[in-house]
């Protein structure tokens, strides 16, 4: 059933994306199960996003009863999970408003649009952004424009321009590059599709001391690193400082698509007519960002997230005592890279495949590991073990 699976993909999809060699069926928790019967343990959770694992009793319930009430309606009119939604995300962020779009890179699109309007009406008409290299922001045109990979926006030439690429972590770099033209400031707590950089204590508070004295928008994108992944809600919250403009996406939904662009009132000069979505916001989707958003406030999750991420950072550390290969572990709570001394990560997942364990190799000398904030500590435990022995064998 797979091998068909595979060969009608290679026939009818565009091949724009590199996939391992499984055909997945069904989830529970943090196992899922392949076309095969195979079990394997996901340590990928849809790249950060299922929350509470696989097939969630409540997030099931919570999407079946919103499916059987009123599943869309568009923004033409009003509807109650998108504002009990918005509720929940105001009450427990520093911000004052939101827009619900459908990804992380539909926020993310959003937030660039409130900045170029923000500095047009607030800022003498300024519309540069200043973005990291090494960044990734997402795959529309604006956004790949502004992600800071170069194999990835080379391909889209001639880019939208207006982006002016700074290194990460480099408050200097961010300086120089300010200019009258300049509007804002765009960066992730840590950068996650980059190799799971992250950057010195001070960086964030430096930026927002920067942002504030030259009267530029400080926008943080909390995609991947918010709602919970770090070990508090927002990442931005160990720094110490508050972003003019948040977006969210990916755990959001807990598997279900959606994002979020937040902004605090400042920010705030969206008009009628200025940005829309025709699904964004929609019952069904916001109905289960809902459900996810107060499990993870109300609940200890983000204790688990603190305990479960410092046992595989002691675990994952220990392996280079052993391994000449491992170089280091690097991230915060339930985002982890373990970084290595060659380019042999997709190697070293490839293995860990054929022994039932699934991760990511985010770069050539990283592995990244996401597995559902709920992970337990013998499933950590578990995914260890089978990377020891996976490395063993691919450095043998």
């Amino acid at each position: 059933m797979s091998d068909e699976i595979q060969a009608l993909e290679a026939q009818l999809y565009m091949q724009a994306a590199r996939r391992l060699p499984v055909t997945l069926v069904r989830g529970e928790g943090t196992r899922v199960w392949d076309s095969d019967g195979k079990e394997y343990l996901d340590f990928v959770a849809g790249i950060s996003t299922n929350t509470f694992g696989h097939a969630d009793p409540g997030l099931a319930q919570a999407i079946s009863e919103q499916a059987g009430t009123l599943i869309h309606c568009s923004n033409i009119f009003f509807s109650e999970p998108q504002i009990e939604l918005a509720q929940l995300l105001i009450e427990n962020s520093p911000m004052d408003r939101v827009f619900f779009a459908n990804s992380g890179a539909e926020a993310n699109e959003g937030a660039l649009k409130l900045a170029r309007k923000w500095g047009g009406v607030r800022k003498n008409g300024a519309g540069e952004i200043i973005v990291t290299h090494n960044g990734f922001l997402g795959r529309t045109m604006a956004t790949v424009a502004a992600t800071g990979t170069p194999a990835y926006r080379e391909p889209f030439e001639p880019l939208v321009p207006g982006f002016v690429h700074v290194d990460f972590d480099d408050i200097e770099a961010v300086q120089a590059a300010t200019s009258p033209q300049t509007a804002a400031v765009m960066v992730e707590p840590i950068q996650a599709e980059g190799g799971i950089i992250v950057p010195s204590d001070d960086y964030l508070r430096k930026l927002r001391e920067w942002c504030d004295e030259q009267q530029l928008l400080l926008i943080l994108d909390e995609i991947q690193v918010g709602m919970g992944r770090t070990g508090t809600l927002w990442a931005h919250e160990q720094a110490g400082i508050e972003p003019d403009v948040m977006t969210s996406a990916k755990a959001l939904g807990g598997g279900v698509p959606i994002g979020a662009l937040l902004c605090k009132e400042s920010a705030n000069v969206f008009e009628p007519g200025d940005h829309g979505s025709t699904f964004g916001g929609q019952p069904l989707a916001t109905a289960a960002a809902a459900h996810v958003v107060r499990r993870v406030i109300e609940s200890d999750i983000l204790q688990n997230v603190r305990e479960r991420g410092a046992q595989a950072a002691r675990a994952l550390g220990a392996l280079g005592e052993k391994h000449a290969v491992v170089k280091g572990v690097r991230g915060r709570g339930l985002l982890i890279g373990l970084e290595l001394n060659d380019a042999i990560a997709p190697d070293v997942v490839v293995n860990s495949v054929g022994r039932g364990l699934l991760l990511n190799p985010v770069r050539p000398d990283v592995v990244r590991l996401m597995p559902p904030l709920n992970v337990s500590a013998e499933e950590v435990d578990r995914c260890v073990e089978i990377l020891d022995a996976a490395i063993t064998e691919v450095t043998a």
